[in-house]
C-alpha cells in the first residue's frame, strides 16, 4: 500500500494509568494546537485543529485513548477559552468521538500506517459527522462546512498524522 509501514498498537484498558497519562498529554496538544491556530483568522475553520491529537491517540494508543481524548479536549476548551462555542460543540463531540473510533478500529485491525488508511478515517469521519451535524442542525451549509473551508485541515491530518505516527510506530 502506497507509503505503508507496519504498525504497533498496545492496547490500554481503561484501568491502566497509562492510559490516562497519555490523554492528558493529547487533551494539552488539542488545547495548544488550536490556540495557536486562531492566531490566524478563521484559523479554526481552515485547520480543525481540535481532531489533530485525537486522531493520533487513537491510531495509535486505541479507541479507549482516542475517546477520551475526542470527549475531554472540546469541553476542556470550551470552558477554558470559549472555543468552540457551546452551539458547535455536540457535532464536534460526534466528529471527534467518530474519528476516534475510526482511528482506533482502522489501526487495530490492519496494522498499519499508510496515507490512504488516514485519508479513509478523515473522510470517514467527516462524511458520517457532516450528516449527523445535518439532523442536528437542519443545515446543509454547516453540514459541509469542513468540505469547504477545512480542506487544510483535513490534509494537515492526514500529512502531519502520517509523519507523527510513523514516528511513533514502533512506540510500545
Amino acid at each position: 500500500m502506497f507509503l505503508s509501514r507496519a504498525f504497533y498498537q498496545p492496547r490500554l484498558s481503561l484501568y491502566s494509568v497509562r492510559t490516562y497519562l497519555f490523554t492528558v498529554l493529547f487533551v494539552a496538544g488539542n488545547l495548544l494546537l488550536p490556540q495557536l491556530t486562531h492566531l490566524i483568522p478563521k484559523g479554526g475553520l481552515i485547520f480543525l485543529p481540535i481532531y489533530f491529537f485525537t486522531l493520533i491517540a487513537g491510531y495509535k494508543f486505541g479507541t479507549e485513548v482516542g475517546l477520551l481524548t475526542a470527549l475531554l479536549s472540546p469541553v476542556i476548551n470550551n470552558l477554558l477559552f470559549g472555543m468552540p462555542p457551546a452551539f458547535v460543540l455536540p457535532a464536534i463531540l460526534i466528529k471527534s468521538c467518530l474519528l476516534a473510533i475510526l482511528a482506533g478500529t482502522v489501526a487495530a485491525r490492519s496494522k498499519k500506517i499508510s496515507l490512504l488508511h488516514l485519508l479513509l478515517v478523515v473522510l470517514g469521519y467527516q462524511v458520517l459527522g457532516s450528516l449527523a451535524e445535518w439532523s442536528i442542525t437542519q443545515s446543509a451549509a454547516s453540514a459541509v462546512q469542513d468540505f469547504t473551508t477545512g480542506i487544510p485541515g483535513m490534509l494537515l491530518q492526514v500529512l502531519g498524522g502520517y509523519l507523527l505516527l510513523k514516528k511513533m510506530a514502533t512506540y510500545e
